[in-house]
C-alpha cells in the first residue's frame, strides 16, 4: 500500500483502521479545547428534559439479563448550552453487571448516578421490557413459558432524594362480552342448561402500575393481582386447558370496565401492607375487539386509600 495517502493504516494481520491521533494530541485537546456543553446558549432558557431515548438497557434481574427499551433525561439550566451525553452512557455501562431485584430499582440507581454527573437538579429514567413468567397450565399441568410487560419509572433529585417512582406489569387475557350473552339468553330462555350462553370474546391487555415509596410491591405482587382478577391467557394450552380457559371466561364475562375495576378491587387486600393510602395506582385495559372494527380502551386512576374507602362503602350497601 505504498500509494496510500496515509488516511488508512494496515496492521500486520491485514486489517485496516482509521489512523489515530497520539495520546499527546488528545491530552492537549482535552486541556485546551472548549467544553461546548458548558458554553452559553444563544437563548438562556431552562429545558425540563433532555437526554437519550430509544435506548436498549440490559438489566441483570433475577430472571436473567433482560433487554429493556427506554430513556434517560435530565433538566438543563438556562446558563448551559447542553448536557454531557457520554456521561449518561458511562453510567449505563457501569451498571451492566450489577444485579437488581426489579426494573424500578435499576431505574432509581441509574437516575441517581446520572443526576450527580450533570448540572441539573433531576434525572428521570423510563423503562419497558418483557420478563419471563413461566406458569403451569390449568388442566394438563404443562409449563407454559409466557411473558409479561414490565415497566418502571424513577425521578431522582440531586443529593439522592427520590421524587417519584413506579413499577408496572401488563398481561394478556381473554374477555367475553356479557351484553351479547344476556341478549342470547333472552332470545332462548332456559337454553344451555348449566353452560354459559354464546357471546363474542377477544384478547385483551391490562396493565397495573403502582407508585412506590420505599420498598413497595414487586413484579410477582402485581402479577398476583392481575392473575386473580382476569382470565389470563397462555402460549401453551392443550385442548383441556383451552376448554377450561374459555369456559371460565364465558362463565364470568367482563367488559374492559369490569377488568380494570376487578384489578383495582384486589389492590387493598393484596398490596395494602406494601403501600400507603396516598399511593397512586393506574389500571389500563385495551380490548382487541373480535366483531367490531374498533378497540375498547379503559383507564382507571386513583389512590389506594380512595379504592379502600369505596370498597368499604360498597360492602355496607352505601355505594
Amino acid at each position: 500500500m505504498e500509494d496510500s495517502p496515509g488516511l488508512v493504516q494496515w496492521d500486520e494481520g491485514g486489517g485496516a483502521g482509521v489512523k489515530m491521533f497520539d495520546q499527546d494530541d488528545h491530552a492537549r485537546a482535552l486541556e485546551k479545547g472548549e467544553d461546548i456543553p458548558k458554553s452559553l446558549p444563544d437563548f438562556p432558557l431552562e429545558i425540563q428534559q433532555v437526554g437519550i431515548g430509544e435506548k436498549t438497557f440490559w438489566l441483570l434481574l433475577p430472571h436473567g439479563r433482560i433487554p429493556f427499551k427506554g430513556s434517560v433525561t435530565v433538566d438543563l439550566p438556562g446558563r448551559l448550552r447542553g448536557i454531557h451525553m457520554s456521561r449518561i452512557e458511562e453510567e449505563v455501562s457501569r451498571l451492566y453487571d450489577t444485579p437488581f431485584g426489579d426494573p424500578r430499582s435499576y431505574a432509581v440507581a441509574l437516575a441517581g448516578a446520572v443526576v450527580e454527573r450533570q448540572a441539573g437538579a433531576t434525572a428521570r429514567v423510563e423503562l419497558t421490557g418483557a420478563v419471563p413468567m413461566p406458569r403451569q397450565t390449568p388442566v394438563s399441568g404443562r409449563c407454559s413459558v409466557d411473558s409479561a410487560e414490565a415497566r418502571a419509572t424513577a425521578t431522582v433529585l440531586k443529593g439522592g432524594g427520590i421524587k417519584d417512582s413506579t413499577i408496572g406489569l401488563g398481561v394478556y387475557h381473554i374477555t367475553a362480552c356479557p351484553c351479547t350473552q344476556a341478549y342470547a339468553k333472552a332470545m332462548r330462555p332456559g337454553a344451555g342448561g348449566d353452560l354459559p350462553m354464546p357471546t363474542h370474546s377477544q384478547r385483551s391487555f391490562t396493565r397495573l402500575e403502582v407508585e412506590v415509596r420505599g420498598e413497595g410491591p414487586g413484579l410477582e405482587d402485581l402479577y398476583q393481582c392481575l392473575d386473580l382478577s382476569l382470565h389470563l391467557t397462555q402460549g401453551l394450552l392443550k385442548r383441556p386447558d383451552e376448554a377450561e380457559v374459555v369456559m371460565k371466561a364465558h362463565a364470568a364475562p367482563q367488559f374492559a370496565e369490569d377488568a380494570v375495576r376487578a384489578v383495582a378491587a384486589r389492590l387493598p387486600g393484596l398490596l395494602g401492607s406494601l403501600t400507603g393510602p396516598e399511593t397512586r395506582v393506574v389500571v389500563e385495559s385495551e380490548s382487541f375487539e373480535s366483531i367490531h372494527t374498533h378497540n375498547v380502551k379503559c383507564r382507571l386512576e386513583s389512590t389506594m386509600g380512595a379504592i379502600e374507602e369505596e370498597l368499604a362503602l360498597n360492602s355496607q350497601g352505601g355505594a
